[in-house]
């Protein structure tokens, strides 16, 4: 690129240059206020100008490109900004236009890469790109410009309150919505979430992601015979917060395919993320689902499903990654773990650098736990957690503080003053406790496992009696167990899990939730000690 831009502002004066201060329709408030402060004619170089306008034209997203190096990964992460790479938004495009939409929406167009890869097909085409930034929706203009898109209507708005024209074809939808966590949406948008919802006859998770709300829009603004096609992060297949997705899928919008992108692939460049890509005509009532794996973004295209799965299971079905493997039957004399076991994960302290001491701390030892605080522990402790000596401790003061001599509970009301000079009461997770200063750790689980890593999950005996938080799950056995069975059942565990069992996020991080390691099988008890007797025997 001829001399490259310093900042966000020079790219706003580059898409002003591109035209887009005259594409898209009129221009928003936030819009009129970066044209204002544009100095395009002064500062951009024809020249640049005209390769910014050939790379568009021959298929590239230069303004895209531009717009990762200015902004920084932390605040495209707050905003929820992952673009599309091409190998990814041609086929989806592809695959839209052959259902011969008469309008598309561009679902959080960001540089308006869906946008360009229409109107390189069709600039007559009826296209309502949509973003909340209105750096992006400049840019979107930008593009359209350039291309010609001569019915192209650009809104800086809320995709998930905004309001469409009434059109008498049909509508595509198509995007990548944003990624954005549930801590980071505001009041105000989980609210109309919940509202949402149940005017569908649903509920939504106050932890569902930004994407959810994505799904959930399209379903009140489509009408039957629109199709869509959007790609987000794979995360809902199983989770309860994705129920959302799922029930929408299998419901109003009419899921047809699901291609999920191999974790290893690293779909989004620079964003350790999954992906999935969906196909769905609202209102469509096929007997069976498509389901694919697909090993790379090269292999994506053409969108064509091979595994039919039918509606009904998936309507079942509370996951969906099941059904990109092989079906797991338990054998003859086996068990599942959950059979025997509950699995919980540890406590979330909300703020690890309060509530995690090393050291002396100025507290009454009653309230300070010996915890698991970090996987690595686990894996170092071997077979057998035998001593707390060298873990930190965790702070759990109980909710009602009456029971404290006076002397201790000056010594928790100071470390509680601290603790709110640090906002710590007015974080997520505290402000969803009983009281803030609770963190409500679980008894110690008789055995100890990793859940995320990059190799099979450690088992560890927890004869020491230590308490975890979230790194870590605890296995609770359901009826009392011996010494030696706890350590038999640990032993097994340890030798008979791989990482295939559990779920493959991008990079290869593997992840066992809860529900998925209680799906473990082992052969049964009785199975489990009358081999270890008799393997003890041999060794006598």
């Amino acid at each position: 690129m001829i001399g490259p831009l310093a900042s966000e502002p020079e790219l706003i004066d580059l898409c002003v240059a591109l035209g887009a201060a005259d594409a898209g329709g009129p221009l928003s408030a936030a819009e009129k206020k970066l044209v204002a402060s544009s100095r395009a004619e002064a500062t951009i170089a024809p020249a640049l100008v005209e390769e910014i306008s050939d790379s568009l034209k021959s298929g590239g997203d230069p303004l895209g490109e531009v717009f990762y190096q200015l902004r920084d990964s932390t605040a495209r992460r707050a905003a929820g900004a992952v673009y599309t790479p091409a190998l990814m938004s041609a086929p989806m495009v592809e695959w839209l236009l052959s259902k011969e939409p008469q309008r598309v929406v561009d679902a959080g167009s960001g540089s308006g890469r869906f946008t360009g890869d229409l109107l390189r097909q069709n600039s007559s085409l009826h296209v309502v790109a949509i973003d909340l930034d209105p750096v992006a929706t400049m840019m979107t203009r930008a593009t359209s410009a350039v291309l010609g898109g001569r019915n192209v209507r650009v809104l800086q708005d809320d995709y998930t309150t905004v309001t469409l024209d009434q059109f008498a074809g049909r509508t595509g939808f198509i995007g990548n919505p944003p990624y954005l966590r549930h801590h980071e949406i505001p009041a105000v948008s989980k609210a109309w979430a919940r509202s949402a919802a149940a005017r569908a006859g649903l509920s939504i998770s106050g932890l569902a992601g930004l994407h959810a709300y994505f799904y959930l829009a399209t379903a009140h603004m489509a009408k039957p015979g629109d199709v869509g096609c959007f790609v987000t992060s794979a995360e809902w297949l199983d989770v309860n917060y994705g129920a959302i997705i799922r029930n929408l899928l299998t419901g109003s919008l009419g899921a047809t395919d699901v291609h999920v992108i191999e974790p290893e692939a690293m779909p989004f460049d620079g964003t350790a993320t999954t992906a999935a890509v969906v196909q769905f005509q609202v209102k469509a009532t096929a007997a069976t689902v498509g389901f694919r794996s697909v090993p790379t973004l090269k292999d994506l295209s053409p969108l064509v499903s091979t595994a039919p799965v039918p509606r009904q299971r998936l309507t079942d079905s509370s996951r969906w990654s099941v059904f990109l493997k092989p079906q797991v039957v338990v054998p003859e004399g086996h068990i599942e773990l959950g059979d025997i076991a509950r699995v919980h994960r540890g406590a979330v302290t909300g703020a690890n650098a309060t509530w995690v001491v090393k050291g002396e701390a100025d507290l009454p030892e009653d309230v300070l736990y010996p915890s698991i605080t970090k996987a690595r522990e686990l894996f170092a402790a071997g077979p057998v957690l035998a001593t707390t000596e060298q873990l930190k401790r965790v702070v759990d003061i109980p909710t009602e503080l009456d029971s404290f001599s006076d002397q201790d509970r000056r010594r928790i009301d100071a470390f509680l003053e601290i603790a709110l000079a640090n906002d710590v009461a007015s974080g997520y997770v505290a402000r969803n406790r009983k009281r803030w200063w609770t963190v409500g750790l679980k008894a110690p689980a008789p055995i100890l496992a990793t859940y995320m890593a990059r190799r099979p999950p450690a088992f560890v005996v927890n004869q020491a009696s230590a308490r975890h938080i979230n790194i870590a799950h605890g296995i609770y056995p359901r009826e009392t167990m011996s010494p030696d069975e706890i350590r038999v059942l640990a032993a097994c565990l340890s030798s008979s899990v791989i990482l295939g069992q559990g779920r493959t996020y991008a990079g290869g991080l593997t992840k066992f939730e809860p529900k998925e390691m209680e799906r473990l099988t082992i052969p049964n008890l009785a199975t489990l000690m009358d081999y270890d007797a008799a393997t003890t025997t041999a060794m006598v």
